[in-house]
């Protein structure tokens, strides 16, 4: 059963990493992907634009849509869903995937990356959001979901990178608020990984040898595959990747791992 055959997802940061994988997942399902990414010429140090991520996307069994959408532009997100509805005909899923990070501390976070951590992860979230809606309404089953952490007010997840935290926490209170507005009619939830995870940003946060801490993007698709093929009534949750693959079923999360039989995984 191809549970997100011929369903539309419009999913913002699609290009690589946890967008790129949550689209592929459901491109073998034959789904249609909306790639609402800024990277339309290959970018010096991370790997992937739209196009090839559609390259990717069409060879795995889907359709897809690249469209040049930085979330900072409001004009650029409302064309880009405009495109997705006359291409495929609606919208059922929105992933808002785009974030920006700097893991730094309030004296060495520049303005413009506070700027940019706001303007993404929050206002980005919230606009395209937004937009999505009033076609997300008129699906079967709509789902929004936010790459974003469960709320824990415990001021350690604050204290060692404060702007970057309230960004993320933004993107939570949009589940937090919109969950219940839109009740019955569209499912908003977010999703969060247990550990941290391999992609071309943690690589330059990191350093070298930092992803053998890592598990793979694919824990994070598979998850996100479980949500969004959940009825609309699935609403309001704030779900940690291994927890919600543990109800359903899995069992083996070494092959996961980037250095499979690391036991603190």
């Amino acid at each position: 059963l191809l549970k997100l055959a011929g369903c539309t997802l419009f999913i913002t940061g699609a290009s690589r990493g946890i967008g790129k994988a949550i689209a592929l997942k459901a491109a073998k399902d034959g789904a249609n992907i909306v790639i609402a990414a800024k990277t339309a010429e290959p970018h010096p140090t991370l790997p992937g634009t739209i196009y090839t991520a559609a390259a990717e996307i069409e060879a795995a069994g889907g359709k897809a849509l690249p469209c040049v959408v930085n979330v900072r532009e409001e004009q650029q997100i409302i064309n880009a869903v405009e495109k997705a509805v006359k291409t495929f005909g609606g919208i059922d899923i929105l992933v808002n995937n785009a974030s920006a990070i700097s893991l730094t501390g309030t004296l060495e976070t520049e303005t413009k990356k506070v700027n940019l951590m706001m303007d993404v992860n929050v206002r980005g979230t919230y606009l395209t959001s937004k937009t999505c809606l009033p076609h997300l309404r008129k699906s079967r089953n709509p789902h929004i979901l936010n790459l974003s952490p469960p709320m824990n007010m415990n001021p350690m997840w604050f204290k060692n990178h404060c702007a970057y935290t309230i960004s993320k926490y933004g993107m939570s209170m949009c589940v937090l608020g919109m969950a219940e507005e839109f009740r019955g009619e569209v499912a908003v939830n977010a999703l969060w990984p247990k550990t941290a995870i391999h992609t071309a940003a943690m690589d330059m946060l990191g350093g070298s040898g930092i992803e053998k801490q890592c598990r793979k993007t694919d824990i994070l698709a598979d998850a996100a595959y479980c949500i969004l093929t959940k009825p609309k009534s699935f609403t309001g949750n704030f779900i940690i990747d291994e927890v919600l693959l543990r109800e359903e079923g899995v069992k083996d999360f070494d092959v996961y791992a980037i250095a499979p039989g690391k036991t603190d995984l």
